[in-house]
């Protein structure tokens, strides 16, 4: 098993050359939200969140795993290490570091502020999770609530004294928001009494923190049915009382036992047994589920770095355990006698890490694309640019948070095969990962979901706007890669993939029965995301060409950037004609399928 100091999580080296040489991400910092900031404040970040990451969160990652949190008497006790781990990565500054200097912040790119929370997701997600879900739900108390909410439960938030959470999913609902029960009474007081149940809920109880913040969906009495009667509250764990805190009649009704995430209790909630449980008002009323999608979406971009985390610290792990594993000899050599070459040089092995690489790395820049056009939705100079942007970044939303999930699970699974027999052993750490990484496709929303938000919501219910707005970016990529030099043949290849993706679109669009059209939601984000991939690859390409231009010094990095590129248009880019043939024929076979069928 290869060391922590042997695993670097994320590579420093691909983290440079995404950042200032595919993405230019200084050049947010001619912005006015970023004139503050410049490389060398972006490199600090950077350093600061690498070196806790490996010396102190890797390290605590099996016995974390290994210990999962108990709960005693309506109390959640979780590993010992994680109150110091939760203090350190609050003391990094991360709580802020991407918000306003008006709330205590720095207002760091979210595109750097995401590379940099990759490599403590890589090294212990389940620790980091706790500080991910606190500064979403604190940054929606920011954007919807008043000036009250904010000094009472956002300021300690971000402060990292109490924690948050988001609690949305109910037993009988599951992820169909619009059916959930729990209810809110107006109390003539200024808050609410909430009564109710919610499972699922990620770090709903534990012994972190002096409170916690349960951000939760309910029905105000007398409310519209389905979503369009959905609120928003604050429920604290413990409330804000003459004396200080008082409980608040939320418990712990039920803690779930996890495969994996263990550092992270995943809980069953019951809100105002003894009619007891005082929320605050969010935002408009029946506005709650538009308010918490802007914490639903930062959390599904999370979710797809989590992915590309798990599978990078995988990856890392088997490539160093495949230059150091003897066994075997090359093929054609039958002398007993002869030294046993590391498993690295054989070509099966090969195999499975080039598609490793090309799903970290391409999967990376997938996600920090996305956080970069968050930067300029909200802060471009132009409101054509911002709109542009914001186009964008609800198209590839879905994408950054599926691709890395789906295709993370099977990079995670190449990983413990690349160990073989030790692979399939807890002394082994890919196993964990495995598991870790299974839920990624789950929460969030799961693939299928996403599926349909991408083509229901985000392509057609844009008129083909955000569609269009990929092709021009993508059709800009292109252009650079001729100049640059890069093989001409994949040009052509994403070029031809955006056309079949569009006539799949338009085949789609024109059935008018919206279950024809999801028929086949799933394949058509399999196709969208594997030309995203693409086209990441493509300017991934770009950039190693331009580097090998300016110099041989770093050959070997650039060269393996290219080969991992030859290996995505070769692979997968011929799937897209596939999948859009597959959309287009919009084949009912598990749609006619009956229960008793089965």
């Amino acid at each position: 098993m290869a060391t922590p100091a042997a695993n670097p999580l994320i590579s420093d080296r691909d983290v440079e050359f995404l950042l200032y040489e595919v993405l230019n991400v200084e050049a947010l910092c001619a912005l006015p939200a970023f004139a503050e900031h410049s490389r060398e404040t972006f490199d600090m970040v950077l350093q600061a969140t690498r070196r806790f990451a490996r010396t102190r969160l890797y390290p605590s990652y099996r016995a974390i795993d290994a210990n999962p949190p108990a709960l005693a008497d309506g109390e959640v006790h979780v590993h010992s290490q994680l109150k110091e781990l939760y203090r350190g990565i609050v003391d990094l500054g991360l709580l802020t570091a991407s918000r306003p200097e008006a709330v205590g912040g720095q207002e760091l790119p979210m595109a750097v502020f995401t590379v940099a929370t990759t490599y403590l997701m890589a090294a212990n997600l389940s620790a980091y999770g706790y500080v991910g879900l606190t500064l979403g739900a604190a940054h929606l108390i920011e954007a919807f609530g008043d000036d009250s909410l904010q000094r009472t439960f956002m300021t300690p938030m971000y402060e990292g004294r109490w924690t948050g959470t988001m609690a949305l999913t109910e037993p009988q609902a599951g992820s169909s928001l619009a059916d959930i029960v729990t209810t809110a009474t107006p109390t003539g007081a200024g808050h609410y009494l909430i009564r109710g149940n919610k499972i699922f809920i990620s770090g709903g109880e534990h012994d972190l923190a002096e409170n916690i913040v349960h951000l939760t969906l309910a029905r105000i009495d007398g409310a519209p049915q389905g979503s369009r009667g959905i609120s928003l509250f604050a429920v604290p764990k413990r409330r804000p009382g003459a004396g200080g805190l008082v409980d608040n009649d939320v418990h712990a009704a039920g803690l779930i036992h996890k495969i994996g995430w263990r550092g992270l209790p995943s809980m069953a909630m019951s809100y105002g047994e003894n009619r007891d449980c005082h929320g605050w008002l969010i935002g408009a009323p029946h506005r709650g589920l538009a308010h918490m999608f802007q914490m639903m979406n930062e959390a599904r971009i999370m979710v797809g770095a989590n992915g590309v985390s798990t599978a990078s610290v995988a990856y890392h792990e088997s490539v160093e355990y495949a230059r150091t594993r003897p066994q075997g000899r090359p093929l054609g050599n039958k002398d007993p006698a002869a030294p046993q070459i590391p498993i690295i040089e054989h070509a099966d092995v090969r195999r499975m890490l080039l598609r490793q690489k090309a799903i970290v790395e391409g999967g990376l820049l997938v996600v920090v694309a996305t956080a970069q056009y968050a930067d300029l939705a909200a802060h471009a100079e132009t409101e054509a640019e911002r709109a542009r942007a914001q186009l964008l970044l609800d198209l590839l939303t879905p994408v950054a948070k599926s691709f890395p999930a789906e295709k993370g699970f099977e990079s995670n699974a190449l990983a413990l095969q690349v160990h073989g027999g030790y692979g399939y052993s807890s002394e082994y750490l890919p196993e964990a990962w495995l598991r870790d990484q299974k839920l990624n496709s789950i929460h969030e929303g799961t693939t299928g979901i996403h599926s349909m938000d991408l083509l229901g919501r985000k392509v057609l219910g844009s008129a083909g706007a955000a569609l269009a707005a990929l092709g021009e970016v993508v059709g800009e990529a292109i252009l650079g890669a001729r100049a640059a030099g890069v093989d001409t043949a994949w040009c052509e290849a994403l070029s031809a993939a955006l056309g079949e993706v569009a006539t799949a679109t338009q085949s789609l669009g024109a059935l008018g029965d919206p279950a024809a059209m999801l028929r086949h939601s799933v394949d058509y984000l399999d196709m969208v995301a594997t030309a995203v991939v693409a086209w990441s690859w493509l300017r991934r390409a770009t950039a190693a060409h331009a580097g090998l231009d300016r110099s041989d010094a770093d050959g070997d990095f650039y060269s393996g950037q290219l080969a991992a590129a030859q290996y995505w248009f070769a692979t997968e880019v011929p799937r897209i004609g596939m999948l859009a043939e597959r959309c287009r024929d919009n084949d009912d076979a598990y749609e006619r399928m009956r229960a008793d069928w089965f």
